[in-house]
Parts: C-alpha cells; structure tokens; sequence
C-alpha cells in the first residue's frame, strides 16, 4: 500500500539521485496523480489512464515540489526528470528559492501581519545588499566599529549580514544574536565582561534598523526572506492551509546541503499528508559553514523508510583506495605503497608545478590516454595567477579549459572595464571615472570584428583594428579630459593620424559616432536608464553576429542582470523617499561599486543548455563537489597545501554556533581540529568517488608567497609514483 515515504542513503556516486528518479516514476506510473488535484481516489488505488494523466498534467498545477542543493543541479535534475516523464508537470527549485518564491506568492500575509506599506517585493542582489547596508550603518562605520572589530569596514558589513543569513536559516530570532555570540565566542570578552565592549558582537541596534529599513522598502535579501519564511510565514495558518494542499508529493536530493528551515517544511508536508523522498550523503556536507545543517535535517529519516545504497554503478579510486589513503592521511606513521594509478608531479616552486602539470595533460590528450573533458584540476583555493598560466598554456596547445564557476569580480573582464568607461562619456558629470589607460583599453575592446577565414559560414576569429600602440597614441591626443563631459575628439585632432591607417581609423570614428548618437539621445531623455546603453554597446561593439566565448557571455549576462535589478531598486528607492540624487550620481555609484571588486550574484541560466564542451574543467574543492561532477582523471593542485583542511572554502562567520546539535555552544580550539579533520576526510572520500582512472597529486615545496607547503596531504605525496618531466619524454 501507498504510504511510506523514501529516505535513500549512501556514498557519492552510489546511484542515489537515480534512485530518487526511480522511485518518481514508479509512483507515477502507479497511476497516483501529480497534480494538484484531489488525489484521494487515486491514492485509494484507482489507477488513471495515461490520456487523463498527461490532459491533468497539461493543465494543471504540479502537486510534485522537487528540491535540488542549488541552481546547477537542480537544471540537471529537471533535465533528467523531463528526459523520463516529459508530460508531467513538475516544481523544481532549490530551498532558498522555494523561499523566496513563497514570501512574494504569499506578500499579503506578510503586510498584514507586519503592517507593511502596500508594494510589490522587490529582490535585493548581494551586492547592492552590501552597498545599501554600508550606507546605512554609515554613522557606526565612522565612529570607528569596525575598527573595534579588528576587520575592515566591508568585511564587518559582510559579516552582519551574514549573521541575519544565518540567523534566518537556523530559526534563530535576530534579538538572540549578541547572547549567542557573547556563548559562543566567550574568550573574547574584555576584562569587565561587558557585552558592549565584545569585539565579535555586532550592535543588535544595527541589525534591526536594516532589517526595518528592508522591511518599510519592501526589499528582500537571502536573510530577510528566511526570517519572514520561518518566523511569520510557516507558522500562519491561511498559508499552511495553502501548502497543504498544494504538495501532495516532495521530493529533496543531496539534503545533506540543506538549511534547517528547510526541515521544518518537510516535516510539516510529511506529518500533513505529503509522501517523500529523499537523498542524503553523510559524506557530503558540502554546504557545512555555509548555512547547512546536515543533523538536523537527518532526522527527517524517523518519518521514511529507510535505503542505504553502498554498490557505486560506476568504479572509482574510492573503492580500491578511499579507506587506504584517509587512513595514510589520519596516521602519517603507517607505511604506504600506493599503485600505478595515483601518481605525484613534484617540483620546488609554484611556477614550474603550472608548467609540468599542463605538459602532462598535453601529453596525455596528444596521445589518446584521456579526453579533454574527461580530466578535472583540482584546488583547495584556485587563485588568478594558477588560473591564467594553466589556460594559456593548455590553450595554446589546442586544449580548452572550462573555469568552473569563476568567482571573480565583474570589473576583472576587460569587455566590462571597456563598458563601465563609455557609460562615463555617455553621461555628463562622470568625468573623474576616466582616465587614458582607461579610454585606451575601450578602444582597443570596442575595434573588435569577426572576421570569416574563407566563406561566411566557415569558422571565424576575432580581429581587433586598435592595437595597444595605436589606442595609446589616440588616448593621448584625441581624448579631452572634462570632469563634467569628457570626450573623445575627431581623429584628425591628431596631427599624424594618417599613420594610424584605414582600419584603425574607422574604428575609431565608428566609436566616436556612436557617442555621439547616444549622448543626443540622452540629453533629449530618449533613454529611459544606463541598462539600455549597456544592450546597444554590447550589440553594435561586442556581439559579431551572436559568436562570443562563453566566459564573455557569462560575464555580459552577469552585468546586464546587476544593472537592471541596481536600477530596478533605485527606481523603487526615488519613488519612496522621494531623493533629489542626481541620475548621473547614482552612475558614478554603480560604476565605482564593480570597480571596487565586488563579487555580483551568478548570472542565469549558469550553463550551456544541451552541450558537452570538450575541454578540461578547472575548479576548487567547494565548487567541484558542488557541482557533483565525475571525471576519469583527477589533479590535485597544490596538494601539499594546508588549505586541504578547510577545502577552499571560507566558512561565514559564527556559522558552527547555529548548528540545531550544538546551538550556541562555544567553539574551541579542539573543536575547530576535529572539524577540520572530519572535513578531509569528507573531502579525500568525496574526490576520489568522483575519480575513475588516475589520480596526480601535484606538489610544489614552495607556495606563492615562498613559504614550504607542508599540509595534511603530503605522505600521500611522498609515497605516490612520482612523474617525470616532459624533457625526459618518459610520462608514467
């Protein structure tokens, strides 16, 4: 009889999310209807015919809510789902976006219960979250608090903010803050124990009035819309009546990287009617430190019946020697003899490890051993200099390289630098923004063309008709430096402008023109914001007929997405507070905020729909296990790093202390040892599962700064087959 829910435990790559699939279809093709609709009948045995299944489906509202740990995955597991039951409708979303979703379906409930204006939510990104707070707290910030605090003034900022995350996803109230830190952070108080003078204490004053301010505005970050979630959404009756009968089936895969509030409505569905299922990997954890609470939403397994799978369908170095190595790793003193297939690359500094470790996967592609895309470079923490040598090198040599998930700030892209400087001559008053090196690299960015290498449809290749010799030429005599209209003269202003030549110089005025165009335009305020410049720039200068690399797709999406939602939530700022800031202004201020190196959300959709791309996947510890990737061969950059112990990832601050198994309790020194320990061996188990064939441990005794590497990973170097250089021609 139809009843039980499912909980599916196991390993990496044991098969769980296609469990999880299974188990959909089985029910479905049960006939038990994934609508939202009655559903009493049918769970009462009645089986439906698929013509009335799939006319139900068609339209009607999906009664199935499938959870996915984030946004990558949960594409995936949609894609997987339709490729199976294409006519059933289905809710796919992850938990901070179910949140959200629900706090602006259910917004009236919200007003009414905290006697809100009237107005539509409107979603605040972190990064103007972190703009918008600073301003806030600007009088805090100059009294010297961060000070204090011992960290910078944006770090403070960050870490208040993160603490209202945290606080939302943990059903902590925002007033229990200051007594929590005050437990979990007890060495830090002064002599006179006063909380005041705690330097990890952040004035709960400050956080209420951002939380107010939000709430008046109508603006919504990731720890607002937790709070309002489990504090005042949950709890109402009308809406629990809704979710109710909304979800007749819910479905959560990998829940091990799931916020506790996400338990609580699992339970609710669980305990009201709803059949689950559920995939839990208690070597996961992925999330742990940032927001995840892996016990607490363990307990949901009372409520299931209980499947441990253990067999992976696919072989692994996990299998043979996952249990070997983390032992090696726990116990420095045990002999090790590890086999052919793990392999170390050694060398003294940095910057021949880069080398050696691109020769050999050049040389493993050229001979057929490995695919590109079969191959994974992996770092505990993958910075830009690691980045930049093993793309150009393997580039050059014909292998392309796929930086997974690159958190960079917005202004590392030239093509961005490039169209933060002409909203600058665009608009007046912006004069200060711009200099020559400036103007010469957008001119260089914009003087590209595509250029076909014999007929129109063969492949093509970028061409840039402003070389760095001729931009700089032109940035010296042709710019005039204004601090209210800078811009950019006719090129005959240049007395030789005939040896710039024909290309160079139509590029130029092609430039030029088309500021022109834009500023008439926009003194006859025929351009409603800076959002509608950015398009036309990128389609006339940067779009060459629909070719861009990805990479500079992702980062045009990723600053079309952070200009529009930072106009979005002026408009709505104007409106309220009725501000006589000049348009120009708040310009300046969104262009100084992505020089600045702030890091903007993740553009959507994150991934090439439909395609495989051949080349190698370059990606630290955190974003590699969370996209759940498996690769035959695997390399370890950096492996006798002592970042091995905390994965690469920064945890956010506080974030042990609102763990539900430990909430508020002090964290010590031993505790912090433990964890770290606990979280290698996490992370040993974890990659290899996702490694089939060969493993190269990559070592360099000197770091970046000098300093000898000696981490938790090096008797596993000094025991693995060493490889020899490429000179030699003798690669193992």
């Amino acid at each position: 009889m139809f009843s039980e829910s499912l909980w599916i435990s196991g390993p990496s790559r044991s098969g769980k999310t296609a469990r999880l699939i299974e188990q959909f279809c089985h029910w479905s093709d049960l006939g038990f209807d994934l609508t939202n609709v009655d559903a009493r009948d049918t769970l009462a045995g009645e089986r439906v015919s698929l013509r009335k299944r799939r006319l139900i489906a068609k339209q009607g509202v999906p009664a199935v809510l499938v959870f996915a740990a984030n946004g990558d995955n949960r594409i995936e597991l949609t894609d997987r789902i339709a490729a199976i039951k294409p006519n059933l409708a289905v809710q796919t979303t992850t938990p901070l976006a179910f949140f959200e979703n629900e706090i602006i379906l259910f917004w009236p409930i919200i007003i009414q219960k905290l006697n809100l204006p009237a107005q539509f939510p409107l979603r605040l990104r972190p990064e103007a979250e972190q703009e918008f707070a600073t301003g806030l707290w600007r009088s805090e910030l100059d009294q010297g608090i961060a000070v204090k605090m011992g960290v910078n003034e944006y770090r403070l900022v960050r870490r208040a903010l993160d603490l209202l995350l945290l606080a939302g996803l943990s059903k902590t109230p925002i007033e229990n803050l200051p007594q929590i830190l005050e437990k979990g952070f007890p060495n830090e108080l002064e002599n006179d124990d006063s909380p005041v003078n705690n330097p990890v204490t952040i004035p709960l004053e400050m956080l209420l009035r951002w939380r107010d301010w939000c709430w008046q505005k109508g603006l919504l970050t990731y720890g607002i819309i937790a709070e309002l979630y489990w504090r005042y959404l949950l709890p109402n009756q009308t809406y629990q009546q809704h979710l109710k009968r909304r979800y007749r089936f819910v479905f959560g895969d990998d829940v091990d990287d799931y916020p506790a509030i996400a338990g609580d409505v699992f339970e609710f569905l669980l305990t009201n009617g709803a059949v689950g299922a559920f995939t839990f990997n208690p070597e996961g954890r992925v999330r742990l430190g940032l927001g995840a609470d892996p016990d607490r939403i363990a307990k949901l397994a009372s409520l299931c019946r209980v499947e441990k799978l253990t067999n992976r369908p696919v072989e692994c170095l996990a299998d043979t020697w996952g249990t070997t190595l983390v032992e090696a790793v726990s116990d420095p003193m045990l002999m090790l003899n590890l086999p052919s297939e793990i392999k170390s690359i050694q060398t003294t500094s940095r910057s021949q490890l880069l080398r050696q470790t691109a020769e050999v996967i050049i040389d493993a592609v050229n001979r057929g051993k490995v695919k590109p895309q079969e191959i994974a470079v992996i770092a505990p923490g993958l910075d830009a200099i690691a980045r930049y040598t093993l793309i150009e090198i393997l580039s050059n040599k014909g292998v392309e390289v796929e930086s997974l998930n690159d958190q960079r700030a917005l202004a590392s892209s030239p093509i961005i630098r490039a169209l933060l400087t002409l909203l600058a001559l665009v608009y007046p008053g912006l004069g200060r923004l711009v200099d020559k090196d400036a103007i010469a690299e957008m001119l260089i960015i914009l003087s590209a063309r595509q250029v076909y290498k014999g007929e129109p449809n063969s492949p093509s290749k970028i061409e840039y008709w402003i070389d760095p010799v001729r931009a700089g030429l032109l940035a010296d005599y042709c710019y005039k430096p204004d601090l209210e209209l800078p811009e950019l003269l006719p090129v005959k202003t240049f007395a030789r402008w005939d040896r710039l030549g024909y290309r160079a110089t139509q590029a130029y005025e092609e430039i030029v023109q088309w500021l022109l165009e834009q500023r008439s335009q926009q003194e006859q305020r025929l351009i409603p914001n800076p959002v509608y410049i950015l398009d036309r720039a990128i389609q006339r200068f940067l779009w060459h007929g629909s070719y861009l690399p990805y990479d500079q797709l992702s980062a045009l999406r990723e600053l079309i997405e952070t200009a529009q939602q930072y106009w979005e939530v002026d408009a709505r700022m104007r409106k309220i507070d009725s501000s006589n800031t000049s348009p120009n202004t708040t310009i300046g201020r969104f262009i100084q905020l992505l020089r600045s190196g702030t890091i903007t959300a993740n553009p959507y959709p994150v991934r090439l729909f439909g395609i495989t791309k051949q080349a190698v996947t370059l990606a630290n510890i955190f974003q590699y296990r969370s996209s759940r990737r498996f690769h035959k061969w695997q390399f370890w950059l950096d492996a006798g790093s002592p970042l091995w112990l905390s994965g690469g990832a920064a945890n956010l601050f506080g974030a042990q202390l609102f763990l539900q198994n430990r909430f508020a309790q002090p964290w010590t020194t031993e505790d912090e040892n433990r964890e770290g320990e606990e979280r290698l061996q996490r992370i040993l188990k974890d990659l290899l599962s996702r490694t089939g064939e060969r493993l190269y441990l990559c070592h360099s005794d000197l770091a970046v700064n000098g300093q000898e590497q000696n981490g938790p990973l090096v008797t596993l170097i000094n025991a693995a087959v060493p490889v020899f250089t490429v000179q030699t021609n003798e690669f193992r």
